[in-house]
């Protein structure tokens, strides 16, 4: 039984183990679909806690995942807490060094690797980096070949008689950090963002109303959006508190998998980025599938396009929620719901307040301020920098006291690094970002690593990348390039792909090489991408369809 005032996660399971012991939780995983109910789940939690015990993970300890969206991976997100440890859910999508530097960084005990990624670990595995790994579990009934030691499998691993009423659990006091998540896409190193107990307790407390993402106890409830990137959006912990039934999509969900499962599992909620979706909308126009179900899709990580909030409204009754976030944030931070004095307005204005990120979570404080530091009036034209703090919004990264300095404000408001409007609603809505990160596919691509790794080459002068737009994946990275005297244009293009490639996630590398005489700079010195930004505005270079693997969240 849960005990004392705290605000801690495990109040939650225990909630839908005795309120709904039935409702289920369905998972697509390597090995098929599986499906239990809370009350078995439970259990399960309980065995992966004493496992952790027994392989000595204590209080402050880290745990790794690698993992895609499944129910093993959801088992983690309550044991790993539950026992006073923290989750730390990695992307595997990173290069290599980013990968070491995170697992050195967060000094991870025990590292869960789905089957399909062992091969990304054991690329990245540096004796040094990993030092303080003890244990990999491969989250499987079976551990296929692999050069990572000590291994098992998580099935084993978890093999014993714990029952979730008879485990001793911990006191664990709110204050406990309970995850840990490290963004990255700006200078330097990726930065860890860790959550206590009650950052996550409030974050789902805020989403579960209407407010936030209207999540009930009725609803079937699928994250698309990876459970490494920000706890999913919260929505395992929002789920499991409203008693909703769980679906979750598994390794390299395509639309096809996605329509089978929205339709088979009667999903009413699911959520992910737009490039999703746009993949969901085209599968749609070639086949039959009965989405009758399907209430809400939650949309986030880029701008959600009005065209597709217009098409699932109009030509399946879905509704399209714009919502904004980041890793600090926990991540939910505005959802774009309508007031309900905007219920008479024609579908036109409905669906241009819909597109914008929309409004405040309940809980949390923003301001926006220009240049000079002064807030700027909310009149959906003037414009500056979104500052917000609250409950769930992080105070300082892990290890990093220099960027926690540089993040935040004497009030502790976090510099979100969005340059935002805000209307005579209330409603926020991002223009540009402060900072030169590339979003693709709801992925980050630095572009300060990329110009780096470009300039080391010796044909290369100067090179600048900025995002250029894309009708499916929002942003594909361009390489504005001055070459060398004497250099082939046509064979360093080619060069450099094949070096980008061989350094980084394919998705990362550039789409278009551009050469140029020179890159624009500002009065300081400094390469001027804003300028580059406008030339290319209002057309993309990037033809035709990116890689297969240049969509991060169809991996």
């Amino acid at each position: 039984m849960p005990g004392g005032s705290d605000q801690t996660l495990r109040p939650f399971l225990w909630r839908a183990s005795k309120l709904y012991p039935d409702r289920e939780i369905v998972s697509r995983t390597h090995e098929g679909v599986e499906r239990y109910t809370y009350d078995e789940y439970a259990d399960r939690v309980a065995a992966l806690a004493s496992a952790l015990d027994d392989a000595g993970i204590e209080e402050g300890d880290r745990v790794g995942t690698v993992c895609w969206n499944h129910h093993r991976h959801f088992e983690a997100y309550f044991a790993i807490p539950s026992v006073g440890a923290q989750l730390h859910t990695i992307n595997p999508l990173l290069p290599e060094h980013h990968l070491q530097y995170i697992v050195e960084n967060a000094q991870d005990r025990v590292l869960l690797v789905d089957p399909s990624l062992l091969e990304a670990i054991e690329a990245a595995y540096d004796p040094e980096a990993f030092e303080s790994v003890e244990q990999f579990v491969v989250m499987g009934s079976s551990v296929p070949d692999t050069s990572l030691e000590p291994v098992v499998a998580y099935e084993e691993f978890v093999d014993g008689d714990a029952e979730f009423d008879e485990y001793d659990w911990p006191d664990v006091p709110e204050s406990q950090p309970a995850g840990l998540c490290y963004t990255s896409g700006t200078t330097g190193d990726p930065k860890g963002v860790e959550y206590t107990q009650q950052m996550l307790w409030s974050h789902t407390m805020a989403t579960l109303p209407q407010a936030g993402l209207d999540i009930g106890a009725d609803d079937v409830v699928m994250p698309v959006v990876p459970m490494f990137h920000v706890n999913a959006w919260g929505m395992p912990f929002s789920s499991t508190a409203a008693g909703a039934k769980h679906v979750y999509p598994g390794p390299s969900p395509d639309p096809a998998d996605l329509a089978q499962l929205i339709e088979e599992e009667g999903v009413t909620l699911t959520a992910g980025v737009p490039t999703v979706w746009l993949g969901l909308l085209e599968y749609l126009e070639e086949n039959e599938v009965d989405l009758s179900s399907l209430e809400q899709i939650v949309i986030g990580g880029s701008a959600a396009p009005e065209s597709v909030i217009r098409r699932f409204d109009e030509e399946y009754d879905v509704d399209v929620v714009h919502a904004w976030g980041m890793t600090e944030t926990a991540p939910i931070g505005t959802v774009a719901h309508l007031k309900p004095k905007m219920d008479a307005w024609d579908a036109e204005d409905k669906y241009a307040k819909r597109a914008k990120q929309g409004l405040l979570v309940p809980g949390l404080e923003f301001k926006v301020v220009d240049d000079d530091g002064e807030e700027v009036p909310w009149n959906g034209e003037d414009f500056g920098e979104l500052l917000i703090k609250g409950p769930w919004v992080t105070t300082e990264y892990f290890k990093r006291p220099e960027a926690t300095e540089a993040e935040f404000d004497d009030e502790e408001y976090l510099r979100t690094g969005d340059v935002v409007t805000v209307d005579e609603d209330g409603y926020v809505h991002i223009v540009d970002r402060a900072k030169d990160v590339i979003k693709s596919g709801g992925e980050w691509i630095s572009s300060l690593e990329l110009e780096n790794a470009l300039m080391g080459n010796e044909h290369v002068a100067e090179a600048t990348v900025i995002g250029v737009p894309h009708e499916r994946w929002q942003e594909r990275p361009v390489a504005f390039v001055v070459p060398a005297e004497d250099a082939d244009e046509d064979d360093l293009a080619d060069g450099l792909a094949s070096m980008i490639e061989d350094e980084y996630p394919r998705w990362w590398a550039p789409d278009e090489f551009v050469f140029i005489d020179a890159v624009p700079k500002t009065a300081t010195g400094k390469f001027d991408k804003k300028t580059l930004r406008e030339e290319y505005a209002d057309e993309s270079l990037v033809e035709g369809q990116a890689p297969d693997d240049a969509a991060p969240e169809q991996d």
